[in-house]
């Protein structure tokens, strides 16, 4: 016969029995019933050290993660299209994510906006508000004579990119140092004299004074020209081949702006023409090459003495020679000529200097800077 203490430890222990497993019903219920809300994708699972960084592939979310900023094109320029992949491809710039995919904006630590896609009334600019954490860069690689103001962008910006070389992000062909010196260069085989290629004739784009000088020019001595400003197109495979083929190259400028020096100037210097040079002053000019790798127009009183200098160099080879010793210690990288790539060394800067610099930057009034 059990006594009372006997019994009620049982009738304890069977209460602590019941109470667990009502609780345990109960908490089995809660989850079979509950939402899954809290349950992400695996795919969406992002790490916490790259909570914005995400692959895209073929422009949609992948479930790989990097540790590259991502850069989003919200433009393409002018429509030129190029693969995205030719920044590693042809420079070797691998240091950011490049996308043109709107989705991701929310997670995009840049945004490269090309200038001349801007409309008046700004429609066309990103939505606001921006991720606090989000860089807008202003790309414009024309001179200020090209470059049309759009009043309201003055300082919605944290950094410039343009042929200016106080630019944030300067975009520039530059000529490499050779750790050997290369006595191997041989001048090409010159078949003409001097040789001009222009595809752009507008008034408005500030050509006037060029044209001018070489009408001048050509009044003492014969220029080959080429482009479809003049009526001859010059095709993409015989570009560089024609250049070579010349002794002087007319790099002329469409206008006259400190740094505004193009890929008018690479192409003769890349294939072994001396260029002659119209633009800013020569002192600006030597601040990206040597200073006996070109001619410039200043350094003549007159188009005539110009002339009457090219004619006596093509006489004198050994003076002519001299303007290539550069080409012992420097070399010139031909350019892209394709035109859906007039925009690829731009992008491809900017994605660069994007996976180097991840410090906040504040937005300044890029007008002030590039009109002043």
């Amino acid at each position: 016969m059990l006594n009372k203490s006997s019994t009620g430890s049982q009738l304890c222990r069977l209460a602590v029995i019941l109470t667990v497993a009502v609780l345990i019903s109960l908490t089995v219920m809660f989850v079979w019933t509950s939402p899954q809300t809290f349950c992400l994708p695996q795919q969406l699972l992002i790490k916490p050290d790259s909570d914005r960084h995400h692959v895209e592939k073929n422009n949609s979310l992948d479930e790989a993660m990097v540790d590259k900023p991502i850069l989003l094109l919200w433009v393409w320029p002018q429509d030129y299209r190029f693969d995205l992949n030719d920044c590693k491809t042809i420079y070797n710039i691998d240091g950011c994510h490049l996308t043109d995919d709107r989705s991701l904006y929310s997670n995009t630590d840049a945004v490269l906006i090309f200038h001349r896609a801007i409309s008046q009334d700004l429609s066309t600019l990103p939505p606001s508000p921006r991720p606090p954490f989000q860089k807008w860069i202003w790309m414009n690689v024309e001179s200020p004579t090209n470059t049309q103001q759009i009043p309201g962008i003055e300082n919605l910006f944290n950094l410039t990119l343009s042929y200016r070389e106080d630019s944030d992000i300067p975009v520039r062909l530059r000529l490499t140092s050779n750790k050997i010196p290369d006595e191997d260069f041989k001048i090409p085989k010159k078949e003409r004299l001097i040789c001009w290629v222009v595809s752009n004739n507008l008034k408005w784009t500030g050509v006037g004074m060029r044209n001018a000088y070489f009408h001048e020019l050509s009044k003492h001595v014969y220029i080959h020209v080429y482009g479809k400003a003049y009526g001859s197109f010059l095709d993409y495979n015989d570009y560089f081949p024609t250049i070579a083929s010349c002794k002087f190259y007319l790099a002329f400028e469409n206008s006259i702006h400190k740094d505004y020096i193009t890929e008018k100037l690479n192409g003769p210097l890349a294939v072994g023409t001396v260029p002659v040079v119209l633009g800013p002053p020569r002192k600006n000019y030597e601040r990206f090459i040597p200073g006996d790798s070109f001619i410039h127009v200043d350094d003549f009183p007159d188009a005539k003495s110009l002339a009457e200098y090219l004619k006596r160099l093509d006489l004198d080879d050994e003076a002519y020679r001299r303007y290539f010793n550069w080409r012992r210690h420097f070399s010139a990288r031909p350019h892209l000529i394709l035109q859906n790539q007039e925009f690829v060394l731009a992008i491809c800067t900017a994605c660069d200097y994007v996976g180097r610099h991840k410090e906040y930057k504040e937005a300044h009034d890029i007008y002030e800077w590039f009109f002043n």
